[in-house]
C-alpha cells in the first residue's frame, strides 16, 4: 500500500516562510509527477505547483516568485519551500503523487498539513 506523509504546516507571520515536505513510501516502483495541492472551506482543490520525474515544474500564478517545489528521486519526496507568505496563502495544503507501484498504481493524495498565515 502506498502512503504519503507531509509534514511542516504550521502558523506563520505574513512575510514568513514556510517548508512542506511529503515523503511517498510503499512498493514503489517510480514516481511520476509529483505536486501540492490546496483547498479551503467550501472551494475547490487547486493546484499550486508540481514537478514532473524531469524536474520540469509549473505554478500557479499566485505563487509564481514566492514558492519553490523540488523533488528528490532517490528518497521519493516532494518538497514546497513557501517564501514571503500572505493571508491569502492559508489553506490546507494536500501532497499529491501519480506512483507506478507494484499491484498499486494510481494517484495519491497524502492527508493534507494546514499552512495558516497571520496579518
Amino acid at each position: 500500500q502506498v502512503q504519503l506523509v507531509e509534514s511542516g504546516g504550521g502558523l506563520v507571520q505574513a512575510g514568513g516562510s514556510l517548508r512542506l515536505s511529503c515523503a511517498a513510501s510503499g512498493r514503489i516502483f517510480s514516481i511520476n509527477t509529483m505536486g501540492w495541492y490546496r483547498q479551503a472551506p467550501g472551494k475547490q482543490r487547486e493546484l499550486v505547483a508540481r514537478i514532473t520525474r524531469g524536474g520540469s515544474t509549473n505554478y500557479a500564478d499566485s505563487v509564481k516568485g514566492r514558492f519553490t517545489i523540488s523533488r528528490d528521486n532517490a528518497k521519493n519526496t516532494v518538497t514546497l519551500q513557501m517564501n514571503s507568505l500572505k493571508p491569502e496563502d492559508t489553506n490546507v495544503y494536500y501532497c499529491a503523487a501519480a506512483v507506478v507501484a507494484y499491484g498499486s498504481s494510481g494517484d495519491y493524495w497524502g492527508q493534507g498539513t494546514q499552512v495558516t498565515v497571520s496579518s
